[in-house]
């Protein structure tokens, strides 16, 4: 099903008329000009073609022919949407490099499920090493001879290039596969994973005590008048944490007035807090 679909697509793509300089340019400036969806129809129709010979050069990743021809086709669009038709420049030109980065993005994000680098260089490398890696292993013998002369003609780091290759070489494997030498068939690869969180007992505990201080809190917050409770709860139980100077305005007040009724209300929830809950109250607020 896949398949035919995807042939359709090429059939459908191969059989769109190529546009004239002057009717592309035309086109160009009626989207660009106007908006007009028709004109942008026939200018991205005309170009499905640039965009599945693109598709076929990374073929090799081991990615759905019709997924790179869709990430292309986004790329298209995004070129379409940023083209200034004024610049002189053959939209095909422009649309070339917006189809490659983004059929490189989907083949970055697919390539492992554990997220590599994305900076230019480190995209660079990622593609560039892949096809020198091939070339170099003819005439050269070692990892480490590979690694540096590919940092060498990339002018990058060994390092770098060691990292990328492991990548390249390594397969993901699930945490879920059964660890067989470890002399236990049932036993799984997530089991033998050291954790750093605290344990689930500890977890369910503070959860519970931070959901009973917080009620806490809400009932200790009663004592204060309104515009007290304005204040502790846009600086002190707010994300954002409104600074004096911007609670003074809003309440026609100096930021120093601010100051003091803020310290004002903290004393009076310490005050009931000592006294109903000692244990929550020196860190009221």
């Amino acid at each position: 099903m896949q398949d035919r679909a995807e042939r359709k697509l090429i059939e459908s793509a191969m059989k769109a008329p190529y546009l004239a300089l002057e009717e592309e340019q035309d086109l160009a400036k009626r989207w660009y000009r106007k908006h007009d969806q028709q004109a942008l129809h026939q200018l991205t129709v005309a170009h499905m073609r640039l965009v599945i010979a693109m598709a076929a050069r990374f073929r090799n990743f081991g990615l759905p022919v019709a997924d790179l021809i869709q990430e292309g086709h986004i790329g298209l669009l995004e070129a379409a949407a940023r083209f200034d038709p004024e610049r002189g420049v053959r939209f095909s030109t422009y649309a070339t490099w917006w189809i490659r980065a983004s059929m490189q993005d989907y083949v970055l994000r697919n390539w492992s499920i554990v997220r590599g680098g994305t900076s230019s260089a480190q995209k660079a490398l990622f593609f560039k090493f892949r096809r020198l890696r091939a070339k170099l292993q003819k005439s050269m013998g070692t990892s480490s001879e590979i690694h540096e002369e590919a940092a060498r003609l990339l002018g990058v780091s060994p390092a770098d290039v060691a990292m990328m290759d492991a990548r390249l070489s390594g397969s993901d494997l699930s945490l879920n596969a059964p660890m067989r030498d470890e002399g236990d068939a049932s036993a799984e690869r997530m089991e033998f994973i050291p954790s750093d969180d605290d344990p689930i007992d500890e977890t369910v505990e503070h959860m519970i005590d931070g959901e009973r201080r917080a009620l806490w809190l809400t009932d200790a917050l009663d004592v204060l008048d309104k515009r007290e409770l304005k204040i502790i709860r846009e600086r002190r139980l707010s994300d954002e944490g409104a600074t004096l100077e911007a609670l003074g305005t809003a309440l026609g007040i100096s930021k120093e007035r601010v100051r003091q009724i803020e310290s004002r209300a903290i004393e009076k929830l310490r005050s009931v807090l000592a006294r109903e809950h000692p244990a929550l109250a020196g860190g009221a607020v």
